[in-house]
């Protein structure tokens, strides 16, 4: 059952969202398509649709554009003429948040984790194209000091006269969740001229975000489905401590918002062997998907919630509804760094 689901009359059922403003970067509605022959493939009777929001535009910038539009958006109303954020050395979240300050004219500094690599490629390489001042730690300096880093970071650009706002990894908190709350109200047309009066939707949770946007937004949208994310680091218990941080991060700062129950679900274990280390079956998964639909995902990401979805199809956990969303939520760019893992 989705979270917001009761028998009885919903009292959401007339709320107005005010939303906070935002600057129009992602090319959005984007496209639900029905995966015809994956549903063949892996389906086992349900019908396999994609929401493809790898084609939000903004470089292929997949998910973190529509929670940037958001962010950018407080940070200029605040007076800030520069963007802070951090990732891992290939995150897409830092690479779309450097091209989003070159479309709007705002510094960005990105505090990566890893060593620097001798040869740039992936979003790495795109981080310095789009103009971003980057530096790079190693995680035994990066995972205990990050908060200190990016403390440092703002600090040095107060004393050079700037003003910059601080984006937390992915972009995920309260602010950044509006991004997948409104792309709700594109689930609800797309399932309206679809003919799905019933779903689940799969998504990967990296950072949490996404999932807690979502959450939140299938609640107040009211829309037919039950969520689930498909943790690619950390475990299940962190992430739903996660989502629920970031809803109630979002209450906090919006205080006029309806309250709603929210239960968040995890298809745990297939993290693999950690972060960004994806098995010989995800690389075969990618490949086969690429070839059947000519869509492609990531192995840090979409790959491990795409896995996760088709192991759960053949364990039975959606029966009973016969159509199922994967949310593509982008990482095309991480393809390249892990170009081995194809041959």
């Amino acid at each position: 059952m989705p979270c917001f689901q009761k028998e009885h009359s919903n009292p959401l059922a007339n709320v107005k969202i005010a939303y906070p403003r935002k600057v129009d970067l992602a090319c959005t509605p984007t496209p639900l398509q029905l995966m015809q022959r994956a549903s063949k493939e892996w389906g086992r009777g349900h019908r396999l649709w994609v929401k493809r929001d790898d084609l939000t535009g903004s470089l292929l910038s997949g998910n973190k554009i529509r929670k940037l539009e958001f962010i950018a958006a407080h940070a200029i109303d605040n007076g800030c003429d520069t963007l802070i954020t951090c990732g891992g050395l290939q995150s897409n979240h830092a690479r779309a948040t450097a091209f989003v300050g070159a479309q709007l004219g705002l510094k960005v500094h990105l505090i990566l984790r890893g060593e620097e690599p001798a040869q740039r490629d992936g979003n790495f390489l795109l981080d310095h194209l789009a103009g971003a001042t980057v530096e790079c730690h190693s995680p035994k300096k990066y995972i205990p000091g990050l908060e200190q880093l990016l403390e440092q970071a703002q600090a040095s650009y107060t004393a050079q006269g700037h003003k910059a706002w601080v984006i937390p990894t992915g972009g995920s908190d309260g602010l950044g969740a509006w991004g997948y709350i409104s792309a709700c109200e594109e689930l609800a047309d797309d399932f309206n001229s679809h003919g799905i009066e019933r779903a689940h939707i799969v998504t990967a949770s990296g950072s949490g975000g996404t999932q807690a946007g979502l959450s939140a937004g299938i609640a107040l949208h009211q829309l037919p489905a039950t969520l689930w994310g498909v943790n690619v680091c950390d475990d299940e218990s962190y992430f739903i401590k996660k989502v629920l941080a970031d809803i109630e991060d979002w209450r906090s700062r919006y205080p006029h918002v309806p309250n709603f129950d929210c239960k968040p679900r995890v298809l745990d274990g297939y993290v693999g062997k950690g972060y960004a280390i994806a098995s010989n079956e995800i690389f075969e998964l990618i490949a086969r998907l690429a070839r059947l639909e000519g869509i492609v995902l990531d192995p840090v990401y979409t790959g491990k919630a795409f896995q996760g979805l088709v192991s759960e199809i053949e364990k039975g956990t959606f029966d009973g509804i016969e159509d199922i969303v994967f949310m593509h939520t982008g990482g095309t760019f991480g393809v390249f760094p892990q170009r081995d893992g194809f041959q």
